[in-house]
């Protein structure tokens, strides 16, 4: 028998960002690869910054072409970081790419996540219309992961999330300890499916935590950047979402907003072709796990 082929795609998260090696970036799909089995062979083709779209057209042909047995899909945060975020579009990119690695005969690995205005600690009329579109992304998760069998893990909240040591000085990507976390329970759902044999990565790190100095120093350099980046494009809609959030909080009819998320979600996976794959859990329906 061939060693498991284990490919990630996805965004920052995937690639590393927030657990740095003197080699670069290293992250959970890099630190649960070794646990999947002797000789599991690793390709992580994750970007920094990537959405959906860049997941569906550059590396979904690059996994398929690899003939994986195991790919990672954990994407969708820059999605709604955008002024384009659609979540009808959303829900069909990420359908195609379930799709196309379960139609190859890949045992998906997916996550739902926390919503980066919560994590980054932005004041409620501007943290509530990323939230709610972080929750429209995990739905569509959830759903599809249903559809296509995935090893679904859940960390969209928990304990983890609260928890400072875990995460990195950006407070959007877990360091090298919440990294672990995430590979461990990861590893914990491959087990029970029978699709890891390895033993589990530890969840000790091997570096000492950044320093407060280094986070501060992160923060006015790196972190600056990223956020002007961020400004750029999305801050005129945020600050257009939010002005419509205080008017309804006004008018107490803010429970319309959320009908409203609710109701594009449904309409987005309606519109989806009907799957022509089996899902690749034979027991039918999605493996899952809470985070902390």
């Amino acid at each position: 028998m061939r060693p498991v082929r284990f490919v990630a795609l996805g965004d920052s998260l995937t690639e590393g960002v927030g657990d740095f090696t003197d080699a670069g970036p290293r992250g959970w799909a890099a630190l649960l690869a070794p646990s999947l089995g002797a000789g599991a062979e690793f390709t992580n083709l994750a970007v920094s910054g990537a959405q959906t779209r860049d997941v569906l057209e550059k590396q979904t042909p690059a996994a398929l072409a690899l003939r994986p047995d195991l790919v990672a899909v954990v994407v969708g945060v820059n999605d709604t970081l955008r002024h384009t975020f659609d979540i009808h579009a959303v829900a069909a990119r990420l359908d195609q790419v379930y799709a196309a690695c379960a139609r190859q005969g890949a045992t998906l690995l997916t996550a739902c996540l926390p919503d980066p205005g919560a994590m980054l600690g932005l004041p409620s009329a501007l943290a509530t219309p990323l939230a709610r579109r972080q929750r429209a992304v995990n739905a569509v998760v959830h759903a599809l992961s249903d559809r296509y069998g995935a090893v679904h893990l859940h960390a969209a909240d928990g304990g983890w999330i609260a928890d400072r040591s875990l995460w990195s000085a950006d407070r959007l990507h877990p360091g090298e300890r919440g990294h672990r976390q995430l590979a461990v329970r990861f590893h914990a759902l491959l087990t029970e499916a029978g699709r890891a044999t390895g033993r589990p990565p530890s969840p000790e790190p091997e570096s000492p935590a950044p320093t407060r100095t280094a986070g501060l120093l992160w923060l006015a350099t790196a972190g600056t950047a990223w956020v002007a980046r961020r400004c750029r494009d999305l801050l005129p809609q945020l600050l257009g979402l939010a002005a419509e959030e205080l008017r309804h909080r006004a008018r107490g009819t803010t429970a319309r907003l959320d009908l409203h998320t609710t109701a594009a979600v449904s309409a987005a996976l309606a519109a989806l072709p009907t799957p022509r794959t089996e899902p690749a859990d034979s027991r039918g329906g999605q493996l899952e796990v809470g985070v902390g």
